[in-house]
């Protein structure tokens, strides 16, 4: 029999699946990931509110927390999203700035993290 812990991985694999697949439907065709989502354009506004209310609860949940490990993973996740959205908004030769310095600062964060873990002995 699964330890109660052995499932929640296995639950939290399942969401692993599901984002992992909506990330590869929106990229390989938006349009299709949009419907599939349910999502509205005239609603994208407020579901990056709610996605960044999110991200905001995620980054204070590793404050409080004080895991270095978890600290460094959520926040090179940050960078990556900050970089990616200045690379694409760049490519299609939009400002993109704030997004490169918001991705260059949560690697910032990111990197000295994993430094301090590995100053203290930890692996990380």
């Amino acid at each position: 029999m699964m330890a109660l812990a052995d499932i929640v991985v296995v639950m939290a694999a399942g969401g692993v699946v599901v984002t992992g697949a909506l990330a590869v439907l929106f990229a390989l065709a938006p349009g299709r990931g949009m419907a599939i989502a349910t999502h509205r354009k005239s609603h994208l506004p407020l579901v990056l509110a709610d996605r960044y209310a999110a991200f905001c609860l995620l980054a204070i949940a590793a404050v409080i927390y004080r895991d270095l490990n978890v600290i460094a993973v959520l926040f090179a996740v940050f960078a990556f999203m900050g970089i990616v959205d200045a690379w694409l908004y760049a490519r299609d030769g939009h400002p993109c700035a704030r997004h490169l310095i918001a991705g260059l600062l949560a690697a910032l964060v990111s990197a000295t993290a994993l430094a301090a873990t590995l100053a203290n002995g930890a692996i990380a």
